[in-house]
């Protein structure tokens, strides 16, 4: 148990630069306090002790608003930045080294009696308000931007964003062994297809203005606007179909 809280402790300076003492880590970090409970809460569990082990992990949600089922998995170095409103769900089993931000949720989708909740890899970061929903595995090295929902397996060294998730990087390599936490710069594919649509319609403006410029030239009037022929009255186009 004091092996754990000393990585738990170091877990929090090695991600949190504005962290200024082991004490502010003890008395000022609902992150730690929840994993404290947590252990708790699980080793209840472990022994059987099922309605003791909810019993405390309920007061860990009362006291520092992060709710871990106490059958949840959890490695070594893990960290919640923050901490309001993350959920981890009964199975949920996660890596070492992980990190999440206030308001992620590790949920089901499943009321079958089976494994539901998602597994983390090692070194995964996940940003603030995201989602990750099922069974699946998130691999190593990843990253999940804030606000995504990720419903289906993310391959390691890989980063998904949006909603639903979608990867951006895949196959990536680590390129530091610090876990970078600087998740807000991350590819927005949402703006890159919007500036993709502005670059096809100036090039669709070039090639019309290009087009009429060579009709004028062998002196055809084209007035910008203008329909090309009559419109008919509604009986003639009723009988032409």
């Amino acid at each position: 148990m004091l092996e754990s809280l000393k990585e738990d402790i170091k877990a929090v300076f090695d991600r949190d630069p504005a962290v200024r003492s082991v004490a502010e880590v003890i008395f000022c970090y609902p992150g730690f306090h929840a994993m404290l409970f947590y252990r708790v809460a699980h080793s209840l569990w472990q022994r059987k002790f099922y309605f003791l082990g909810r019993f405390v992990s309920h007061l860990g949600r009362f006291f520092t608003g992060i709710e871990i089922h106490p059958g949840a998995r959890i490695g070594r170095g893990f960290f919640i930045d923050h901490g309001m409103g993350v959920v981890i769900g009964e199975t949920a089993e996660i890596g070492d080294n992980c990190t999440l931000y206030h308001g992620v949720t590790l949920g089901g989708t499943s009321w079958a009696k089976e494994k539901r909740h998602p597994t983390l890899g090692n070194n995964v970061i996940i940003g603030s308000g995201a989602k990750v929903l099922g069974p699946f595995t998130v691999g190593d090295n990843s990253k999940i931007g804030s606000n995504s929902v990720v419903v289906k397996e993310v391959p390691p060294n890989s980063t998904v964003v949006g909603v639903p998730g979608r990867m951006v990087i895949s196959g990536g390599q680590k390129v530091e062994d610090r876990v970078d936490l600087e998740h807000d710069k991350l590819p927005d594919p949402e703006a890159k297809a919007i500036a993709c649509l502005f670059d096809q319609v100036r090039a669709l403006e070039r090639k019309v203005k290009d087009l009429t410029a060579r009709l004028e030239a062998q002196g055809v009037v084209v007035a910008a606007g203008e329909p090309t022929e009559e419109p008919r009255p509604l009986e003639e186009t009723k009988a032409a179909g």
